[in-house]
C-alpha cells in the first residue's frame, strides 16, 4: 500500500439485509466466512464485522479459519460492537488483540442502555488500561445521539491517546449536524470513516425531506474532497443504506447491485488502496463467496442527483 491511502473496506452494514434484519430474515443469512470471501474476491482490504455480525458468535474453529483466510489474502478483520457491557468489550478487545484489528469500533447506546456523555466517559475509563496494553484503539461511532462537539470532549476526557472516531458520514443528520461540523470536531480523531453515500429528497407534499441511501458516488456524498480532510483515518470502510423493496428478494438483488455499483466507483478512487482490480459481484444468501455467473450490470441507481455537497 503506498503512504498515505486509506485501505478500502467492507463489513457487514455493506449487505445488511443479506446478513439479515429484524423482521426480515434472509432466505439464508451471509456467514462470517462468506462476507470475507467476497471481499477478497472483489480485491478489498479491510472487513469489519460488527454487532449485526459478531465475530463472538463464532466457534473457534470458525475463527481460526476465518483468520487463516484473511491472513492468506493479505485482508485485514476489523471488530466492532455496541454497548457498554464490560464483557462483551473486553472480549471484542481480545478478538482485535487476536486477529490484529488497530480498533475496537464502538456504538455507545445499545437497547435499554443510552447513558449521559458523563456516565458512558466513566464506565469506558474503567476499560483505559486492557486497551492500552493491547495496543487498541476504542474507536466511537457518532450515531444519531451525541453531537460532534460531545463526542469530541468525551474523547478528550478518555485521553485521545487510546481511542479516537469511527466517523459515519449521515448517521449525524439524525441530531442535525452536517458533515463539516463532523469533519470540523472529528477529523483529527478518526481512524476509520463509513463511506456512506445518501441521497435527500423533497416530500410530496413540499413540507419536509426524506433522507435515504444511495450508492457510494451516486448521491450528495463528496467522497475525495473527504478523503483528503481525514489525516489520521487508515481505512475506509463501504456502507450502504439500501430501501426496503415490495419483497425481500427483489430488496437484496438492489443491495447487491448497489455493492457492486459502489466498489466499481470506489476502486477507481486514487486515494484508496485495494488488492488489485475486481470485479466480482456480492454474494447471493446463502451462496458461500461472490457469484461471478452474471455481471449484475443493470441500469444505474443514480437517477439524476442533487448537486453534491460541497466539504
Amino acid at each position: 500500500m503506498k503512504p498515505g491511502l486509506m485501505k478500502l473496506g467492507v463489513g457487514s452494514y455493506t449487505l445488511p439485509w443479506a446478513v439479515g434484519v429484524a423482521g426480515h430474515p434472509p432466505p439464508k443469512r451471509l456467514s462470517a466466512l462468506a462476507l470475507l470471501e467476497w471481499a477478497i474476491s472483489a480485491g478489498v482490504r479491510a472487513v469489519q464485522y460488527c454487532d449485526n455480525l459478531p465475530l463472538t458468535a463464532l466457534g473457534e474453529a470458525e475463527l481460526e479459519w476465518l483468520e487463516r483466510t484473511a491472513r492468506h489474502a493479505g485482508v485485514e478483520l476489523q471488530v466492532g460492537t455496541r454497548g457498554l457491557e464490560p464483557g462483551n468489550l473486553l472480549a471484542h478487545l481480545e478478538l482485535a488483540r487476536r486477529l490484529g484489528s488497530a480498533f475496537v469500533r464502538l456504538v455507545i447506546d445499545a437497547p435499554g442502555d443510552e447513558p449521559t456523555p458523563l456516565k458512558a466517559v466513566q464506565r469506558l475509563k474503567a476499560l483505559e488500561a486492557p486497551f492500552q496494553a493491547a495496543g487498541v484503539r476504542l474507536a466511537l461511532e457518532n450515531h444519531d445521539r451525541f453531537p460532534a462537539r460531545v463526542l469530541r470532549e468525551m474523547l478528550e476526557a478518555l485521553g485521545t491517546d487510546w481511542t479516537g472516531i469511527c466517523l459515519d458520514t449521515v448517521n449525524s443528520l439524525g441530531c442535525g449536524e452536517d458533515l463539516s461540523t463532523l469533519l470540523e470536531h472529528l477529523g483529527p480523531y478518526t481512524v476509520n470513516v463509513h463511506l456512506k453515500d445518501y441521497r435527500v429528497r423533497r416530500v410530496a407534499s413540499q413540507m419536509g425531506f426524506t433522507v435515504s441511501g444511495a450508492p457510494a458516488g451516486q448521491g450528495l456524498l463528496e467522497v475525495s474532497n473527504l478523503l483528503h480532510r481525514l489525516p489520521q483515518c487508515q481505512s475506509a470502510t463501504l456502507e450502504l443504506w439500501t430501501p426496503l423493496e415490495d419483497t425481500l428478494e427483489a430488496t437484496l438483488e438492489r443491495e447487491r447491485r448497489w455493492a457492486q455499483e459502489s466498489l466499481e466507483y470506489l476502486r477507481a478512487l486514487p486515494e484508496l488502496s485495494t488488492l488489485r482490480s475486481s470485479h466480482s459481484n456480492p454474494p447471493r444468501p446463502g451462496s458461500g463467496a461472490g457469484d461471478s455467473t452474471s455481471s449484475d450490470s443493470g441500469p444505474s441507481d443514480s437517477g439524476h442527483p442533487r448537486q453534491r455537497s460541497t466539504l
